[in-house]
């Protein structure tokens, strides 16, 4: 092909001396099994690459060079995962897109409030400024257009609830107070080494043991090892609970220098811990919940703003209260001050509301007209973050870039599907190329041109099988997804008859809900569906999942939950930030793999045990990485980049620990299996088969047991975290609450990742799924459908049934959708 991308000899990851042309200028779908290379091929190689010659030429240098023979035609390039939106709980969809830093612009300028001295309204567009400086800062102050009196003028800065001047003092603009309960972290009956800190049981407890020891070592603070938390002294105790870097243990230890790295005792404390995770992922992320007291701050009723800067209003509407409309309201609002501007005010605002006009129709362009400029950052959907990303390239003048992209149809109905496409060929129509990472057949039919991956997932996978047209791809012998398709369309399979019983939600009010009433059998595998923001996420997760056997607020109470044992929910937020935790870690498995390799005849000889086979304590692993295998590399204006640690060429532990093997495996090898692989390696131990099996039903089986928790989708961290759940469930009744689980899965894989869905059903639980997937949705016993659309136009009980039922209600998207129409 003329005018194309061209890469040859690629050997990045699995994928296996492969070469491949891509038309430039085209809407390019990558698509194949999960684990079969096509995340590898686009960002792995193409973007990094594109980005490794762009740097170069402007004299970076030092960026990884892929595995590969050469790249030609590469140009600079974007990447929009599903990955890269802000967890920051401070960070909003009006902070993320700008939006916020907007209309803080408007309301410096055009803002009305009540003055100090004669209590009469006042608009800051008619009162005369000042501006002193006090050292090197300006204050500016203003007169009262009625009385003259000087106040000091509320700038931007004010109306930030991320700033001193403009955070309500109490919540520091959290809208909530957040504090760590120490009852519910700490047993002090119990030692360290028996799971004292709740939190430490699963993850890291050697690690932060031997560091909070180092620590008591440091500082010569005698200790034993397994002796209960209540016998420590009240600065070991104190050491536990606030760490080192403190004001009281420099003051108890003046003649001793804080310990520099972890290793040498630099321990953070458990509530130091505990509220940096509060701040990076928001009390709700993973299991932090339980250990925490929230309760809306009483100063600002949650406005986040300081007193005086939440009274401010602008056509009659404060500030947090426009923060509560939908994109869509927003515009409207717009629309109306743009009306009512006068000839003074026009021109001190007019470059914002233009700015404000563009950003929110590229939000409304990518069907998020339903989000609120309030809503956290860190509760969107992987799909909502990639189309906020999204939506920042529209309308831009730029041509000739590479655009790739990971599933943008994430949590995407497939009637907004249409929608995509038209903003995916606009950016190509410009003189872009689109490469998209996709299992959406819709995408796929409207692409020029279709890359298909196999023929499995890992070692299995890492070849093109398939390349063309969709209509192509059915034609060739060798496609998976040509195959696929050429099926005959599924039909709606028989349906559970259930156990007669039901959950029901009554008078559910919360955000969009519209006083709705929902019963949801039990004994079946249920969808919830519905538009992208038509409530789906907020009856499952804010009211069923949080408040199980009790009143959800206001009139909306929920009963039918007394025959479960737990309520288990599964979403899609990252399983850690800590790349010390991979797939063996979280699952359980390393101990196992550990207490094995220490019990080896030749690891006896050496006086090793499974201490030393740990990358997360001292002992076997290399101290110049800690066990990582790579080290951090400074790019200056750019974000550090990670290179093989010089020491042990990123083998991660010592050249005599790696000299110990089990069936020809050193401990760095079983880490590079796959789980697939690792059922043949470890075939003689039933727990190890026990939890390999699972991972392989939850359709994780091409993953390396050493896989970082950081690097997976979140479908991927999603079923992992199924899967743990599964394994020490087995003779529960349970109820499954699920978001997506079929995020990142071909359809082949939805297929097998269903049978364990059946099989959980089954077994007598209930499973609840939100989901946009036809396939799942279609072998669903029970649908839910709300709608009719998202946000304002959303919130309301459209259809309930079997599938069948769905697809015979006209005014069902989800069931025109499952009957093949838009």
């Amino acid at each position: 092909m003329k005018n194309s991308i061209i890469v040859t000899g690629v050997k990045e990851g699995n994928l296996k001396n492969i070469s491949v042309e891509i038309p430039r200028n085209k809407l390019v779908v990558l698509t194949g099994l999960s684990g079969s290379g096509k995340t590898t091929l686009a960002m792995d190689v193409i973007y990094q690459e594109c980005q490794r010659q762009y740097l170069e030429a402007i004299s970076f240098q030092g960026i990884r060079r892929p595995d590969i023979e050469y790249l030609k035609g590469a140009s600079p390039a974007v990447c929009i995962t599903q990955t890269s939106c802000n967890k920051n709980p401070r960070s909003s969809v009006g902070t993320l897109t700008d939006i916020y830093t907007d209309l803080r612009m408007i309301y410096e300028k055009l803002g009305k409030r009540t003055c100090l001295y004669c209590g009469k309204e006042i608009l800051a567009s008619s009162c005369v400024e000042e501006a002193v400086k006090d050292k090197d800062e300006f204050t500016v102050f203003m007169y009262c257009s009625e009385c003259g009196g000087k106040m000091k003028k509320l700038t931007r800065t004010f109306f930030s609830y991320n700033t001193r001047e403009g955070a309500c003092p109490k919540c520091e603009g959290m809208g909530k107070i957040i504090s760590v309960e120490e009852e519910r972290i700490l047993h002090k009956e119990l030692s360290l080494e028996e799971g004292a800190v709740d939190f430490w049981e699963q993850k890291y407890k050697e690690y932060q043991i031997e560091v909070l020891y180092a620590a008591f070592f440091h500082y010569n603070l005698f200790f034993q090892p397994n002796m209960p938390v209540e016998k420590f002294t009240e600065m070991q105790k104190y050491i536990l609970l606030y760490g080192v870097d403190n004001e009281t243990v420099r003051q108890a230890f003046p003649d001793i220098q804080m310990p520099r790295t972890a290793a040498d005792g630099r321990f953070e404390g458990i509530y130091n811990t505990m509220m940096r995770r509060v701040a990076e992922k928001g009390s709700d992320a993973g299991k932090l919940g339980k250990y925490l007291s929230e309760k809306p701050c009483q100063k600002c009723h949650g406005e986040r703003l300081g007193r005086e800067s939440r009274k401010v209003s602008v056509m009659g509407m404060r500030l947090p209260q426009l923060s509560g409309l939908t994109m869509e309201e927003l515009s409207e609002w717009l629309g109306e001050l743009d009306n009512s501007l006068d000839d003074v005010q026009r021109p001190l605002v007019e470059v914002y509301l233009e700015d404000l006009r563009t950003k929110i129709t590229r939000i409304i362009n990518v069907g998020l007209e339903y989000l609120t400029m309030d809503r956290q950052a860190m509760t969107l959907s992987g799909g909502e973050a990639q189309r906020i990303k999204l939506a920042a390239v529209l309308d831009s003048e730029l041509t000739g870039i590479i655009y790739v992209l990971d599933e943008p149809t994430a949590g995407l109905h497939p009637r907004d599907t249409a929608g995509l496409i038209r903003i995916l060929k606009d950016l190509c129509g410009l003189g872009n190329t689109v490469i998209v990472i996709e299992h959406d057949t819709d995408i796929m039919e409207a692409a020029d041109y279709v890359i298909d991956m196999g023929p499995g997932a890992g070692k299995y996978g890492g070849q093109i099988v398939g390349c063309g047209t969709l209509e192509q791809l059915k034609n060739q012998e060798e496609s998976i997804t040509g195959n696929y398709l050429k099926r005959e369309a599924e039909k709606c399979r028989n349906v559970r008859t259930g156990d007669g019983g039901s959950i029901k939600i009554e008078h559910a009010s919360m955000f969009n809900l519209r006083d709705i009433t929902v019963s949801i059998p039990t004994g079946k595998l249920v969808s919830v569906t519905g538009v992208s923001g038509s409530g789906k996420s907020t009856l499952i997760f804010e009211i069923l999942a949080k408040y199980p056997g009790q009143r959800a607020g206001g009139s909306c109470c929920i009963t039918g939950l007394e025959k479960f044992d737990s309520v288990i929910t599964i979403e899609q937020s990252p399983l850690t930030r800590m790349k010390r935790s991979n797939v063996a870690t979280f699952s359980g498995l390393y101990d196992k793999i550990r207490k094995i390799f220490g019990s080896l005849p030749e690891a006896k000889k050496k006086g090793f045990t499974a201490k030393e086979f740990s990358f997360n304590i001292k002992g076997g692993r290399c101290e110049t990485c800690e066990g990582l295998g790579m080290v951090a590399s400074n790019m200056l204006f750019f974000p550090d980049t990670e290179v093989v640690c010089p020491v042990c060429n990123g083998r991660r532990f010592r050249d005599e620990v790696l000299k110990i093997q089990y069936k020809g495996y050193s401990i760095r090898d079983v880490l590079q299996l796959s789980v697939r692989e690792a059922l043949e390696v470890f075939k003689e131990y039933p727990g190890i088969i026990k939890i390999l099996r699972m991972l392989l039903e939850t359709g994780l089986g091409y993953l390396e047991l050493g896989q970082t928790l950081t690097t997976l989708s979140g479908g991927e961290g999603q079923r992992l975290k199924l899967a743990s759940e599964l394994l020490g469930r087995s003779r529960e009744k349970n109820l499954y609450l699920i978001d997506e689980p079929t995020t990142g899965l071909h359809p082949i894989d939805v297929e097998n990742f269903l049978v364990l869905l059946n099989k959980i059903a089954d077994a007598g639980n209930t499973v609840v799924v939100v989901e946009h997937n036809l396939q799942v949705i279609r072998n669903s016993d029970w649908i839910i459908d709300l709608g009719p659309g998202g946000g304002i136009h959303g919130g309301r009980v459209i259809a309930w049934g079997t599938p069948s039922d769905i697809m015979e209600n006209e005014s069902s998207a989800t069931g025109r959708a499952l009957g093949g129409g838009v």
